[in-house]
């Protein structure tokens, strides 16, 4: 199992400069990733008032302060963002990090705010038709080879973009979604990983281990190869206890049950959420012992 630090990318964290020193205190300390946010006003309400970050951006950022860990977001609403634009940032940023990017991708939320405020659509079916579609276009672009597409929501006449990501084929594709949704685990399946988002569980509080366990059938049962073929990750994230004891006790079953990475999440809410000292502090404690 690796282990990763899941920030926001407003309040403290909307400074790129800021994001270096998290990402470097992290790769310190021997995490294996972060993972940012990527939202425009996240809940207009509840954020009013607060500087937001490019994810791509505050992303470089951390890429030049470090050298080993795993970069990315979680997760890309690719149903809102231009497919060919979001091709050159995963790309450049894939180029400048050695090949270091992890690509999460899903819906995004909530709709409304993040949708609506801006005269985007907020059809489900449409925005997963537009997800779908666009992260066809994400693998050819990536390619370097040239693109013609005629699809239901977006047009590429003969486009090449170069240059291509550093890793091969690309980066790795992990899909977002709440679970028992099963849509989204079956997108899930066909790319490389699932963060599963649980209706039982809020962000920074722990799955469930039996519906993790049911989560991780589901989506191996949908693999083309079953699930025993090409590398697949299950991100599965928290609050995780300082203490190694409660760690092992609460994260061990679940990485014996598949999940891949342990993705470190403050609770949503909480007050430390967008904070970086409570943040920095669980960062230099390091990653769970199991």
């Amino acid at each position: 199992m690796r282990f990763s630090i899941n920030i926001p990318n407003f309040g403290d964290f909307a400074d790129a400069r800021t994001i270096a020193r998290v990402a470097a205190a992290a790769e310190l300390a021997g995490w294996d990733g972060l993972f940012v946010w990527d939202h425009v006003v996240h809940d207009k309400r509840a954020q009013r008032g607060k500087p937001f970050g490019d994810p791509w951006m505050l992303l470089t950022a951390a890429a030049l302060a470090t050298e080993r860990i795993k970069l990315g977001t979680l997760v890309t609403p690719v149903a809102r963002r231009r497919p060919h634009q979001l091709a050159r940032q995963v790309a450049t940023l894939d180029e400048v990090s050695a090949g270091r990017v992890v690509f999460g991708a899903g819906l995004g939320g909530p709709i409304e705010d993040e949708y609506a405020s801006f005269g985007e659509p907020t059809e489900p079916k449409v925005l997963a038709e537009r997800l779908d579609e666009g992260l066809g276009l994400l693998d050819r672009y990536w390619s370097g080879e040239p693109v013609t597409h005629r699809g239901t929501h977006f047009h590429v006449d003969d486009v090449q973009l170069l240059p291509a990501t550093a890793q091969r084929p690309r980066p790795p594709v992990w899909i977002a979604g709440f679970w028992p949704n099963r849509p989204p685990m079956r997108r899930a399946a066909r790319w490389d990983g699932a963060v599963p988002l649980f209706k039982s569980a809020a962000h920074g509080e722990i799955p469930p281990l039996e519906e993790f366990r049911e989560l991780v059938a589901y989506v191996r049962a949908h693999r083309e190869d079953g699930g025993s073929g090409a590398p697949f990750d299950f991100v599965v994230g928290g609050a995780s206890p300082v203490d190694p004891a409660r760690a092992r006790d609460l994260i061990g079953p679940l990485r014996d049950a598949g999940a891949t990475w342990w993705d470190e999440r403050q609770l949503q809410t909480a007050t430390s959420l967008d904070r970086l000292d409570p943040v920095l502090r669980r960062i230099e404690q390091g990653p769970p012992r199991l």
